[in-house]
């Protein structure tokens, strides 16, 4: 695994190792080559503590709307994945992904270290995490690094700590993750090679340090050659955030990225130069969305289902999306300099544009037919937020009735999923997927 060039020289010991295994026919190979080729492998989490560790006091500074009913949502999300295996998909769990890395005495060293710190959990707490985290099995503290850590599960215990004594038995000493639930955000595979995001909100961010274990350790990526375009160091790379909900691999070189609540324009330069100096893409079109809740990421209004047709939030207007197009100016400086090497261009249609990259005509752009209170309904539902197995082939929410019956009417069809649960979380199929394979087009 190469790291960014981006990045500054990291003390030894801050960065990933480093992996460069030659390519021979027993070597995997990983890469995500458009938004609508065939699904070959994909990350997913089944949801597990975390969500039970939701309540209504604690819901809203964990990102979500709402307290989920976790054993339905666990059972909704059986559905989903065992629909990716029908259609051919090789599913990994990223909690097992996570588990068997935690197996590894360098791995699980690599994120205590950066997890059992004074500055994250207090002087006084952080040896006694990190005695409770050296003595738990891989499963367990899998378990625990994603669904939190108790004043209860630390007791009992004498500790002469300020924040020991504020904390109730129930009260977190390590917050819990339930945003793992959607891991198409804190790492994304652009073509050839992935970005590990750095990620806008708090309550987020501990899943950075997870995906680097991962994708640094497990021996399903160790024996690859891949470059990571962003996020293998301890850098603290705030404001310049990215998250994957935001990125589209239009395919034939072409991102598309949305810049709004989570993911910003600095964000999006760092990994166009990491793109083009890699050689991985030559156009990235860059979309700035409306700031809000409701315009999380691009994928919440608007996805690609099929090699020329997206469907989109009816009451987003593309006449009113600022479009810009980043391309090198000269490749080699590019390659050669961290500072410029990138040309912007600001454009009027974003879907004119998007044609032009693709050398189409034209794109087909779908959405349904309904009044704003019903699309909005279905919109908070995550109408729009579709995950394609393959051109044409689509993963929904089965409760968007409305969308789902313009695509089928449209010639998609549309494989339903249960989402009651699932989708109070406030993502869709999409969302919950990290492909790891797929194929162009």
């Amino acid at each position: 695994m190469t790291r960014s060039r981006s990045t500054a020289p990291a003390a030894a010991g801050d960065r990933l190792p480093q992996h460069h295994a030659k390519q021979t026919p027993a070597t995997r190979t990983f890469g995500v080559h458009s938004e609508v080729g065939r699904l070959r492998e994909a990350i997913v989490h089944r949801p597990g503590l975390e969500l039970n560790r939701l309540t209504p006091a604690n819901c809203e500074e964990l990102l979500f709307d709402d307290v989920l009913w976790a054993a339905e949502a666990r059972e909704e999300h059986d559905a989903f994945a065992q629909a990716l295996r029908d259609r051919g998909t090789t599913v990994h769990y990223f909690d097992v992904l996570l588990a068997e890395v935690l197996q590894r005495p360098e791995a699980r060293a690599f994120v205590l270290d950066r997890l059992c710190t004074p500055e994250l959990v207090g002087p006084t707490l952080a040896g006694p995490l990190r005695a409770l985290a050296d003595d738990a099995d891989p499963s367990t503290l899998a378990e625990l690094l994603i669904g939190g850590v108790t004043r209860q599960d630390l007791s009992p215990l004498r500790v002469r700590s300020l924040r020991w004594q504020t904390l109730e038995l129930d009260d977190f000493v390590l917050t819990p993750l339930p945003n793992t639930l959607f891991q198409r955000d804190n790492s994304a595979w652009v073509y050839g090679g992935v970005t590990i995001n750095p990620m806008a909100k708090a309550a987020r961010q501990r899943e950075t340090l997870h995906s680097r274990a991962v994708y640094g350790f497990h021996p399903l990526f160790t024996g690859a050659t891949f470059p990571v375009y962003y996020g293998a160091d301890d850098a603290n790379h705030q404001p310049a955030t990215l998250e994957g909900g935001d990125i589209h691999v239009l395919g034939r070189g072409v991102v598309l990225i949305g810049m709004g609540e989570r993911t910003t324009p600095t964000g999006v330069e760092i990994l166009a130069r990491e793109l083009f100096r890699n050689h991985q893409a030559d156009t990235v079109i860059a979309v700035q969305l409306p700031k809000s809740h409701a315009f999380m990421h691009l994928d919440t209004v608007l996805t690609m289902i099929d090699t020329d047709t997206f469907v989109r939030y009816p009451y987003l207007d593309p006449a009113g999306l600022r479009t810009w197009v980043v391309t090198p100016t000269d490749p080699q400086e590019v390659v050669e300099h961290d500072t410029g090497g990138l040309h912007v261009e600001q454009r009027d249609d974003l879907f004119v544009t998007i044609a032009d990259a693709l050398g189409l005509d034209k794109v087909r752009v779908l959405c349904a037919d309904e009044d704003a209170r019903a699309a909005q309904r279905e919109q908070w539902d995550d109408a729009n937020n579709f995950l394609t197995l393959a051109p044409g082939v689509v993963v929904g929410y089965e409760r968007n009735t409305v969308t789902n019956t313009m695509l089928r009417d449209h010639g998609i069809e549309v494989i339903s999923i249960p989402g009651s649960e699932l989708g109070r979380g406030r993502g869709g199929a999409r969302c919950m997927t990290c492909p790891t394979q797929r194929d162009g087009i």
